[in-house]
């Protein structure tokens, strides 16, 4: 069929056909055309980025379906003046191409980030060292900068598809502008998130915690499982997970076992008898601790620590690579050096001392 005999049918069908229909099929039409040409130009670029460009080729793969709405918003709203709506029809439907548009660009922009920080954190060679400080550090870094760059361009992103309403605008300015009632009431109703939104990018930078870290929070002992964009989760030692807000470890002191280095110096106190031989629990415990896989080889030691009318009181020092390991060997210890008490010095053991008195032996040499 010719052209001309095309266009004789299409006038032919359009003479029949509603204007508002014949509309929505152009529509649906150039929708398809744009499905067909973004497939080709993805074909194009996954050919002309090289292979190194990991980044690259990661986005275009992971924004595929994005990119492809884009370019069919795109060439609907060309298309849409050419078509024969009504005119509030055609302002709502072009306000909502222009709405998905900038919601599309802000889904993009979060993957991005996404993206950009998993792959610096699988190309780092420290990330996977739990015994790392700096592997910690940059993990911690890299997620919480993640979690607020997200936040941000959300907001972003939905502050400005709101401001495409004039409604919306004028509300936006007049708050802006005024420094009324209205004004405190939005600042105090977004106070938590900004609170914790600068506490997470001040806690990304200063580093007071990082992920792994042992910590003693609230007089519970546990370690940072996951930093979010609001707040900390703790794994306390019995398997407990407790909730804190960001703005807490910038507010209030908390201990960290593992700032500098994993690690940790474990303390075993015994009360034993005076008449203990010291030195035969010192050698014992330089045994034990060799004999020990939790035991680092750094530190071991028995001191004297206190003493009273009763007994006295033995530290032991012991080192260990991690706090988990730490309380382990403590526990290790502590075992090994009562059952050598009880085996090999009985009478060392803590006791107590009377002295009987004969009543009426005494009464009578008195």
């Amino acid at each position: 069929m010719s052209q001309q005999g095309m266009l004789l049918q299409f006038h032919r069908l359009s003479a029949w056909l509603p204007s508002w229909l014949i509309a929505v099929i152009a529509l649906v039409v150039t929708t398809a055309i744009a499905f067909g040409v973004h497939a080709v130009l993805m074909r194009i670029a996954l050919r002309l980025v090289p292979e190194r460009h990991d980044f690259v080729r990661s986005l275009l793969a992971a924004t595929r379906g994005l990119s492809k709405a884009a370019l069919a918003i795109v060439m609907v709203a060309l298309l849409l003046p050419a078509l024969a709506f009504d005119e509030k029809v055609e302002a709502v439907i072009s306000r909502g191409l222009i709405v998905a548009f900038i919601l599309l660009i802000g889904w993009a922009a979060i993957i991005a980030v996404s993206l950009a920080s998993d792959l610096y954190l699988r190309r780092s060679t420290m990330v996977g060292d739990q015994f790392n400080p700096m592997a910690r550090k940059h993990v911690t870094q890299v997620r919480v900068l993640r979690r607020v760059a997200t936040i941000v361009v959300g907001i972003v992103t939905v502050s400005v598809a709101l401001m495409t309403f004039n409604s919306v605008r004028q509300y936006g300015v007049s708050l802006i502008a005024s420094a009324g009632a209205a004004s405190i009431v939005v600042g105090l109703a977004v106070r938590p998130i900004l609170t914790n939104l600068f506490a997470g990018i001040q806690l990304a930078i200063t580093q007071p915690i990082r992920i792994d870290d042992a910590v003693i929070v609230e007089n519970e002992w546990g370690w940072v499982e996951e930093i979010t964009g609001t707040y900390v989760v703790i794994k306390i030692w019995d398997w407990r997970r407790l909730i804190v807000p960001l703005s807490y470890f910038l507010e209030k002191p908390f201990q960290n076992w593992t700032r500098q280095t994993t690690d940790l110096i474990g303390s075993v106190l015994l009360w034993v008898d005076y008449t203990v031989p010291i030195a035969a629990v010192r050698s014992e415990l330089e045994k034990i601790a060799r004999a020990s896989k939790l035991w680092d080889g750094n530190v071991v030691n028995l001191q004297v620590v206190d003493s009273n009318e009763r007994a006295i009181q033995l530290r032991a020092l012991v080192s260990a690579r991690t706090s988990p390991e730490a309380w382990d060997l403590r526990c290790e210890v502590r075992e090994k050096l009562i059952l050598f008490l009880q085996r090999d010095y009985p009478g060392a053991l803590p006791k107590q001392r009377a002295e009987l008195v004969d009543l009426p032996k005494r009464d009578a040499a008195a």
